[in-house]
């Protein structure tokens, strides 16, 4: 019987000691709502048609859920680099995202590999120095990851 009830008051302890907040389902509705969704995707292949799909991805997501509801931001590194030079073949595409919200992020490690300047690039795109790096970071951030 005296096990039964040091149980029950553990129990109850715990009941009270913990804090709503450590469930996240327990976030009120509203508060949930308000916090927009992040993506990092990842574009490291030398094809447009990946890119096309990546980009398309971007487009639908702020489409379903609205640009203001979800923060995206597209990395390229090593073969994925030439989506974000200005001589692409979806620069126009690229700029149009930017335009929509989406952030582009180029390797600087591919970048001096590749002997790529800056004025190379799409402009108002960031940089990182390593894009594997930057990826991990945002996870770390909470973002989800998408490689299309």
């Amino acid at each position: 019987m005296n096990r039964i009830v040091r149980l029950i008051a553990v129990g109850l302890l715990f009941a009270v000691t913990t804090p709503a907040s450590a469930d996240p389902g327990a976030m009120p509705a509203a508060a949930q709502a308000a916090k927009p969704m992040r993506v990092v995707v990842q574009v490291s292949e030398n094809d447009p048609k990946v890119w096309n799909l990546a980009l398309n991805n971007a487009r639908n997501a702020q489409k379903d859920v609205g640009a203001a509801n979800i923060e995206i931001e597209v990395v390229a590194f090593g073969p994925g680099l030439g989506m974000l030079r200005d001589d692409s073949l979806v620069a126009n595409r690229v700029e149009e995202a930017q335009a929509a919200g989406v952030h582009f992020v180029a390797c600087r490690n591919t970048m001096q590999a590749q002997h790529l300047t800056e004025a190379e690039m799409i402009a108002g795109i960031g940089y990182a120095q390593a894009g594997v790096i930057e990826i991990i970071k945002r996870q770390m951030e909470g973002f989800a990851y998408l490689r299309p």
